[in-house]
């Protein structure tokens, strides 16, 4: 059967999202405009990422995009001057930036083509990063006389180091997924095309973990970044009391006790 061409998105594209099992699958299309953001897709997407915080079935999530690029970044009348569009979000949502309120599952990003600005900020706002080889950074915002306001000027440095960030923060370049994978911002590097695919595989694979055990890893780590050493370290009786007792721990050692894969439910 022939492929088929990715159905028009509306004129100011959206964000769409489908469930795979425990997996949430987010897409970004507005792929006329090389995914550009508009606020009302920026909305949508806090939705999909509070549905996937919030629903106890959803237990790892991948966000993609439709087209040739991951997004070249803001639709910037629309976020900025006479023609802006942007409201702030509601209190009870997820950030997708992960500045105020975030997503305690995990999250997976594929990205490809031009993947500029808020791009570079989503992605380091989730967890891991598959890029296809024909991804092109650029976190160029001091090019256009602002800065980066969505995360990047402090997780550009835990992810790569000082330096890095600081080169490519203040240099503006366009750089390469071989360069992002180099200093970490990428965690695989795939032929272009198979990047969401393999986020899905991985994202799949994760969900065959107990997803307590997940989601805790993940909330405890974010204190050692956060807080530091100690704060990490004081987090382990809530990470004990979190897991163990759980219907998901007996049945991870009665897995490992009867050399099979254990079958979790999240409880």
């Amino acid at each position: 059967m022939a492929a088929t061409a990715p159905a028009d998105p509306p004129p100011s594209g959206h964000v769409r999202h489908e469930r795979h099992g425990h997996v949430l699958r987010i897409t970004i299309d507005n792929h006329r405009k090389k995914n550009a953001f508009t606020p009302e897709m920026f909305a949508q997407l806090a939705d999909a990422m509070t549905l996937l915080d919030r629903d106890e079935s959803l237990w790892a999530g991948v966000l993609c995009a439709e087209g040739a690029d991951f997004t070249a970044g803001l639709d910037m009348p629309k976020w900025f001057g006479p023609a802006a569009t942007a409201k702030p979000l509601p209190e009870d949502r997820i950030d997708p930036m992960g500045l105020r309120n975030q997503c305690r599952k995990p999250v997976i990003t594929a990205v490809q083509g031009i993947c500029f600005t808020i791009g570079i900020e989503l992605m380091l706002a989730g967890d891991i990063v598959v890029a296809a080889e024909d991804c092109r950074f650029s976190q160029l915002e001091a090019r256009r006389g602002i800065a980066p306001f969505g995360g990047a000027h402090f997780r550009f440095i835990t992810r790569a180091g000082w330096g890095n960030a600081m080169y490519h923060l203040m240099l503006c370049d366009e750089f390469s997924a071989g360069q992002a994978h180099r200093i970490g911002l990428v965690q695989e590097v795939v032929p272009a095309g198979q990047q969401t695919d393999r986020a899905m595989e991985l994202a799949a694979i994760i969900a065959r973990n107990a997803p307590l055990g997940v989601q805790v890893t993940k909330e405890a780590g974010r204190r050692f970044i956060e807080q530091g050493e100690q704060a990490a370290i004081a987090a382990i009786p809530m990470m004990r009391a979190r897991v163990l007792g759980t219907e998901d721990a007996a049945e991870g050692i009665r897995s490992f006790v009867e050399r099979r894969a254990g079958v979790f439910h999240g409880r």
